[in-house]
Order: structure tokens, then sequence, then C-alpha cells
């Protein structure tokens, strides 16, 4: 079944010393194709540092338990952030946890701070025309 026939951009996957010197309007359409998933990480880590199960956990907690990020989902998004500069590594382990050298720590970068707050822009307008046009009810979070 074709879905679409128009073509798809090229993705650029940047170098980690070059992500962070991308102009501002490559972040507007970086916001335009992340992924659910990476959007998600993105929130969960909007408040602070975390490893891959506390994100895990976070994304249960912001979604009412009705998403969970699996793992190969979960670091299959973390490594295309990471190219992408949206998100970096730290460097120790956080808030007295045990230094092990499995457990990885992350936090969102300024670049991630903007990607994502454009792209929860265009989810409120998407929204706004929903509850326009009588799809989604003034005060609903579901249905």
């Amino acid at each position: 079944m074709v879905i679409s026939t128009a073509k798809r951009r090229r993705r650029v996957d940047y170098p980690k010393s070059e992500a962070q010197e991308v102009p501002s309007t490559e972040s507007q359409s970086d916001a335009s194709s992340i992924t659910p998933a990476v959007f998600l990480v993105l929130l969960a880590l909007a408040d602070g540092e975390a490893h891959g199960y506390g994100i895990m956990q976070e994304v249960l907690r912001i979604t009412g338990g009705d998403t969970r990020l699996g793992p190969g989902t979960l670091y299959r998004s973390i490594q295309r952030m990471l190219v992408g500069g949206l998100i970096e590594e730290l460097d120790i382990a956080l808030d007295g946890e045990a230094d092990d050298v499995r457990r990885r720590h992350y936090r969102v970068t300024r670049r991630g701070r903007s990607v994502a707050g454009t792209h929860a822009q265009r989810l409120a307008l998407l929204v706004d025309a929903a509850r326009a046009r009588k799809i989604l009810a003034r005060n609903s979070c579901s249905n």
C-alpha cells in the first residue's frame, strides 16, 4: 500500500561537535520530524537528568501508564538524540547513585528543549483545531 508519493527529505546526522552549531531554523524542521518516542524522552528529561530506566518510568508517569517505551525503542531514540544534539550524556552518576559503568545518565540540551517546544506548539495547534471542530471536548484529556 502506498501512503505517500512525496519525496522524503534526507536526514543529516551531525557529529556531536557540530550538533550544537546548527542554526535555529534547523530545529524547526527537526520538530516536525521527531518521533513520538523522541518527544516523550524530551518531556521526561525536561525537569532534569535521568538514566534509561528512569526515563522509562517518567514516560509511564507522564502518559498515565498508557505508553511504555521498550528498551529497544528507548535506546535507539537516545542514540538518535545524542547524534542530533538533542540530549547529552553526563560523565558522572547522579544523586549519590553507585557509579555503575553500564548506567548512562542523560540531560536535554538547549537545542533539544527548543525542538521539544516547537513540537509542543504544533501539537497544541492541532488540539485547538480538534476542539474547534468538536472532535475533542474543551476540558477533555481523553476520548
